[in-house]
């Protein structure tokens, strides 16, 4: 390095007396290399107290420099590269360094964790193999101060400075995330971040209590997401949400407004860890867990978590998420009343038509079945008047006149016949010359003929058209019974009234008895 005159040529170079100063820390006694995990108690005690900087000073004797750079050798990178590798080797084979964890990222395949230190005025790239990893018994993230003791060298492909990590300890911030983990472990053992216990959200709540600080952002965002999306009550109740005058204050917070509310927003906005201790505190863990009605958990942002989040029924990311949990969206429950409004009507339009089709489809299939059963009716019915009209009197006189001609005719067809045999048999034995025979023949035909003309004066005498001719008439009941006394007609019944031309369908409203007007023979006396 140049020394301060003005022209560097005309000074000579100074040997360096010391390195410029590191922030590590080592032990008085070189420890050696180890190479693999080594069980340790997760809470060592502290290392030993550091020494002074490390000096490095050069052995050749002191050159110019035109004559250095004249006489330098030319290194090849791989050599300048591992006699750096072996310098820290052999003097930081074991140092203890501590920072804050930033960049953290773990290998899906290998396992190893890469990361790398850091405090407010350098970074240093570290490594943690898979084995140490897995003993480590918290979580890593970024932001967690640790303590830890590593091999610094040179990563050669590279050329990059590493730490090779051996041991991982908590640190700072570190120490309150055990009694974090302390805390968290117990109380869940006690049952206050059992799931079956938490509550659900009402889901239009009339007022809204709020446990923060009255002066802090978080209150604002919770009054403009309210705002925004509906009408409710909200009643604050101010308090402390960082320092240790917080808890107790939060715990009373909690109290006053439990009575009086219908959902609970307990919370602050983002901060360190130390910000955000108090909601880690026990007495307002408990606090939550006998509040009455829900409580939702607003700390911080959504990468902080605290025991408050894991006791209250809903934890929300941040405020504003506890407001949009908490808070209807007026605006869209009014789009969803009028969908479900069209959605009913649709529906109801929907049965209404299905209604409509069923009812027109019975009704069609009612036409149908009653026109089939008045077309079986009117069959019926015609069958009927087909029976009725043979069994009706008219047809009944002239399927008897019918019969009668046809008698009538084969009766003379018979007699005819009957004279022509017999003419001819008297014919073959008297011959033409007796005509004795032939009138004794001729009269007995001519009486025969008398007779069948008086047989037939007879016949026609008592047949009932004979009788209708003179004005008389046939009457008959409803099942076609001649009827001849007046007592065996009740009032009211249908009769059929027979006439020479016609029949007379008559009602019965009044019925007169005659008494029998033939002649008697009056009985002879016994004297």
């Amino acid at each position: 390095m140049a020394g301060n005159s003005d022209d560097p040529k005309d000074s000579p170079r100074k040997t360096p007396t010391e390195s410029p100063q590191a922030s590590f820390l080592f032990p008085s006694t070189p420890r050696p290399v180890a190479r693999r995990p080594v069980a340790t108690d997760p809470r060592p005690s502290p290392p030993d107290p550091p020494l002074p900087p490390l000096t490095v000073r050069r052995l050749e004797p002191e050159r110019p420099i035109v004559e250095r750079v004249s006489s330098t050798t030319v290194f090849k990178v791989s050599e300048i590269v591992g006699r750096a590798a072996r310098l820290l080797d052999d003097n930081f084979a074991s140092v203890w360094v501590e920072g804050e964890i930033e960049g953290f990222k773990r290998h899906q395949v290998s396992g190893n964790c890469y990361l790398a230190l850091k405090d407010s005025g350098a970074r240093v790239e570290a490594m943690l193999r898979r084995q140490v990893a897995q003993s480590v018994s918290f979580a890593l993230r970024d932001g967690l101060k640790v303590r830890v003791r590593g091999r610094l060298t040179i990563y050669k492909e590279q050329g990059r400075f590493q730490l090779y990590i051996e041991e991982l300890l908590l640190s700072g911030e570190g120490e309150l995330l055990a009694q974090f983990e302390e805390m968290k472990a117990r109380l869940q053992r006690e049952g206050l971040f059992d799931a079956a216990r938490k509550r659900p959200l009402p889901r239009f709540p009339r007022v809204i209590g709020v446990a923060t600080s009255q002066s802090g952002a978080a209150l604002q965002d919770i009054l403009k997401v309210a705002t925004r999306r509906g009408r409710v009550h909200i009643v604050i109740a101010n308090c402390a949400v960082q320092g240790p005058s917080a808890p107790p204050q939060i715990v009373q917070a909690i109290e006053r407004l439990a009575p009086l509310v219908d959902v609970l927003i307990v919370g602050r906005g983002g901060g360190s860890v130390a910000d955000l201790w108090c909601f880690n505190d026990e007495q307002v863990a408990r606090a939550i867990y006998r509040c009455p009605v829900p409580v939702v958990s607003a700390v911080g942002h959504e990468v902080d978590f605290t025991i408050a989040d894991f006791v209250a029924d809903v934890r929300a990311p941040t405020p504003s998420a506890a407001a949009e949990l908490c808070v209807p969206e007026y605006a869209r429950l009014a789009r969803e009343r009028d969908e479900l409004n069209r959605r009913l009507l649709r529906a109801g339009k929907r049965l209404v038509d299905g209604a409509r089709q069923q009812l027109d489809g019975a009704l069609g299939r009612s036409q149908i079945a009653l026109e089939r059963q008045l077309g079986l009716r009117r069959r019926q019915l015609d069958q009927l008047g087909q029976r009725l009209q043979t069994r009706h009197p008219r047809t009944q006189l002239q399927r008897d006149h019918g019969s009668l001609d046809k008698l009538h005719g084969r009766l003379l067809l018979g007699i005819e016949r009957q004279v022509a045999e017999r003419r001819r048999a008297l014919e073959t034995v008297a011959g033409p010359s007796d005509q004795r025979l032939a009138q004794a023949v001729s009269r007995l035909l001519q009486n025969k003929r008398q007779a069948l003309l008086a047989t037939i004066g007879k016949l026609e005498a008592m047949s009932p058209l004979k009788v209708l001719t003179r004005g008389y008439a046939v009457a008959r009941d409803d099942s076609g019974r001649v009827l001849s006394d007046a007592r065996t007609v009740e009032l009211g019944s249908h009769l059929s009234v027979t006439l020479e031309h016609g029949v007379l369908f008559c009602k019965v409203e009044s019925r007169q008895e005659v008494r029998s007007q033939n002649f008697e023979i009056p009985k002879a006396s016994k004297n």
